[in-house]
C-alpha cells in the first residue's frame, strides 16, 4: 500500500501542474508575439532603407509586392510617394501663390459632394458621427482640391473610394499631392472626358483569359467584360470592406503597371473556373452579375502571386488579337510599362491633352464612317462615299480645335442634302 502511495505520488510530480501549463503556453505565445514584432520590425527597417535611397526603388517596388506589402501606414506614408513618382517633400502641387480654394470651381463639384456623402461605409470602423463627418469634409477637400488644381480631369463616380485610402494613409495634408500624381500618372484613362479608354482596358480580359484558359474564355465569350469596370475603375476600393485588404492592394498596384489591375482581375476570374462552368453559357446575364461581384474572403497574398506569374508569364505585348498594339500610346497602360519616376504632372496633362485629342478625332471618324454606310448604296451614291472617306482621312489629320468653326455637325448637315 506504502509502495502504491509512493508510485502514485511519482505520477503526480511527474505531471506539470496547470500553472505551470499556463505559464509555458504563455511564454509561447510571448515567443512567437516577440518574433513575429522583431521579424516585423526587421521588414520595416530594410523597406525604410530602401526608400531612403533612390535608386533603390526597383527594390521598394518588389518589397511592396513581395508578402505582407509594405507592413503599415508609417512605411506607406514614406514609400507610396516614392512609388507614385515623387518624393514626400515634394512641393509640386501646394506651390502655387494663391489657395485652391479661390480657384474657379469644377463643374463635377456637386457630384463630388453626392459622393462624399456615401463614403467612409465599412472603415474607419468605431467611430462617431462627429468624426466621420470631419472625415468627409476632409474628402472633399482633397477631391476639389486636385479637380480645381487640374480642371482638365473629369470626376467619376467611385473616384471618392480611391481618394478616402489615400486620406486614411497619408493624411489631409499629404494626400492631394498623391492623389494628383495617381489621377494624371496612373488613372489618366478614367478621368478623360470620354469613358472610351477605359472601356479599351477592359478589352485586354477576354486575351489575357484567351492566353491562359481558352475554354473558360469560351465559356465566357456571350459575356462583355463589362462587370470587371466598377472593381477596375476604383482599383478594388469600391469592393474591397477591409481597410487593411485595400491598404495592402494598393501597395501592390501602385508599384506595378497600371495594367497589371487587369491582370488581377483575370486571376481572380480564374481562381473562380468551377464555380463559373456551372453556370451554363447561355445565361450571359447570371455569368455577368457573378462576375461584377468580387468573392469573399480574397486570398490576397496567393492571388498578387499569382498575378505576377501571369503577367510574367503572358506580359501585354505577347496577347493575342494584337490587343496590345491596339491600345493608345498616351494611356496608361502603356506610359506606366516602366516606372513612372520620371513623370511628372506637367507630364501628365501633356499625356491627357493628346489623349483626348486621339478620342475626339476617333470619334468624329466614327460619325464620319457611319455617314458612308448610311449613304453606300445606290451607286449613284459613289461620289457621296468617296467624299465622306476623304472628309474622314482629312480629320483623322487634323486636331479637332483646327476644324472650322462651324464644326462637324453643319459639315454632315451639309452632306445629307445630298440624299
Amino acid at each position: 500500500m506504502e509502495r502504491q502511495f509512493q508510485n502514485e505520488d511519482k505520477r503526480e510530480l511527474s505531471k506539470p501542474s496547470d500553472s505551470i501549463t499556463s505559464a509555458i503556453g504563455t511564454s509561447k505565445q510571448s515567443f512567437d508575439r516577440d518574433c513575429g514584432e522583431t521579424k516585423q520590425s526587421h521588414e520595416v527597417n530594410r523597406i525604410l532603407a530602401a526608400c531612403a535611397e533612390p535608386h533603390n526603388l526597383d527594390l521598394v517596388i518588389r518589397l511592396a509586392t513581395a508578402p505582407g506589402g509594405l507592413v503599415n501606414d508609417e512605411v506607406r506614408k514614406v514609400a507610396w510617394p516614392l512609388l507614385l513618382g515623387y518624393r514626400g517633400n515634394d512641393s509640386e502641387l501646394t506651390g502655387a501663390a494663391r489657395s485652391w480654394s479661390d480657384l474657379p470651381s469644377h463643374k463635377d463639384e456637386d457630384q463630388v459632394e453626392l459622393d462624399v456623402n456615401r463614403s467612409f461605409i465599412y472603415y474607419p470602423k468605431n467611430e462617431s458621427e462627429m468624426q466621420l463627418d470631419r472625415r468627409k469634409r476632409q474628402l472633399s477637400s482633397v477631391i476639389i482640391q486636385v479637380l480645381r488644381e487640374h480642371p482638365m480631369l473629369s470626376y467619376f463616380q467611385g473616384f471618392h473610394d480611391i481618394v478616402q485610402v489615400f486620406l486614411l494613409v497619408l493624411g489631409v495634408d499629404q494626400a492631394p499631392n498623391a492623389v494628383a500624381h495617381i489621377s494624371l500618372l496612373r488613372i489618366r484613362d478614367f478621368m478623360l472626358p470620354s469613358l472610351s479608354a477605359s472601356l479599351a482596358h477592359l478589352q485586354l480580359l477576354p486575351t489575357i483569359l484567351y492566353a491562359v484558359d481558352r475554354t473558360l474564355c469560351l465559356h465566357l465569350s456571350q459575356t462583355q467584360p463589362f462587370f470587371a469596370l466598377a472593381a477596375t475603375l476604383t482599383l478594388y476600393a469600391h469592393d474591397i470592406q477591409e481597410y487593411g485588404d485595400i491598404a495592402r492592394l494598393f501597395d501592390f498596384l501602385i508599384a506595378q503597371p497600371a495594367v497589371v489591375s487587369i491582370y488581377f482581375f483575370a486571376v481572380i476570374i480564374l481562381s473562380r473556373r468551377d464555380e463559373l462552368f456551372d453556370i451554363p453559357a447561355e445565361e450571359a446575364e447570371m455569368l455577368h452579375s457573378v462576375l461584377s461581384k468580387l468573392p469573399k474572403p480574397l486570398n490576397l497574398e496567393a492571388l498578387i502571386a499569382r498575378t505576377m506569374t501571369l503577367f510574367e508569364e503572358h506580359p501585354p505585348e505577347s496577347l493575342p488579337s494584337r490587343a496590345w498594339a491596339k491600345i493608345s500610346v498616351y494611356s496608361v497602360l502603356k506610359t506606366t510599362r516602366n516606372s513612372v519616376r520620371n513623370q511628372t504632372l506637367e507630364d501628365g496633362e501633356d499625356l491627357f491633352d493628346h489623349q483626348a485629342l486621339q478620342l475626339r478625332r476617333e470619334e468624329m471618324q466614327k460619325r464620319a464612317m457611319a455617314i458612308i454606310w448610311k449613304y453606300r448604296r445606290p451607286a449613284s451614291r459613289i461620289g457621296l462615299a468617296f467624299l465622306v472617306g476623304m472628309l474622314s482621312i482629312w480629320l483623322s489629320k487634323r486636331a479637332p480645335e483646327s476644324i472650322p468653326k462651324y464644326g462637324l455637325g453643319k459639315i454632315l448637315e451639309v452632306i445629307r442634302k445630298f440624299r
